[in-house]
Order: structure tokens, then C-alpha cells, then sequence
């Protein structure tokens, strides 16, 4: 399994789980793990993905979340699991 964090942060407003999880269901990412929460008028989410079947390269999919993020008015970030798990290592 090819395990990345994608994290999504803005200005709550519908549709955003909807344009990111459909992202991520045509490029054949499985979302493992979700958690999500408003706080302030402000969306939060994080997300543990299965990259192992995706038909894109995980630049692209940055690219492409980037990209998606612009359009929603959100910020949206992927790492790798391992990097992540490496920066948070105390």
C-alpha cells in the first residue's frame, strides 16, 4: 500500500468533500481514514489515502489537488505517509 495525508483547509461552503472525494474516486485513490470538522466558519479535513491504485503519478495528483483547491476556495496539501510520519517524529 502507497499511503499518503491529504489535508484540506478554508472557508466552509457546499460541495467540498463532494469535489474532493470525486477527485479522488476518478484518479482511484482509496480513502482509508477521513476526519473532518468546522470550526469558526472554517473547514477542516484530513485524510488517510491508499495511493496504490492510482492512474495518475502522485505529482500530478498534487498538481491536480492544487488545482482543485484554486477552484473551491481551499488549500489542499498531500504528503507521502512516511514523509509525514518522518516531520512529526518527536
Amino acid at each position: 500500500m502507497k499511503k499518503a495525508v491529504i489535508t484540506v483547509v478554508g472557508k466552509d461552503c457546499v460541495g467540498i468533500i463532494a469535489k474532493v472525494c470525486t477527485y479522488l474516486a476518478e484518479t482511484g485513490i482509496n480513502i482509508l481514514d477521513i476526519s473532518q470538522t468546522i470550526v469558526g466558519g472554517y473547514f477542516n479535513m484530513m485524510m488517510i489515502t491508499d495511493l496504490s491504485g492510482a492512474n495518475k503519478d502522485f505529482l500530478t495528483v498534487q498538481d491536480d489537488l492544487n488545482e482543485v483547491g484554486k477552484e473551491i476556495g481551499t488549500v489542499i496539501h498531500i504528503q507521502d505517509e512516511a514523509i509525514f510520519d518522518m516531520m512529526h517524529r518527536i
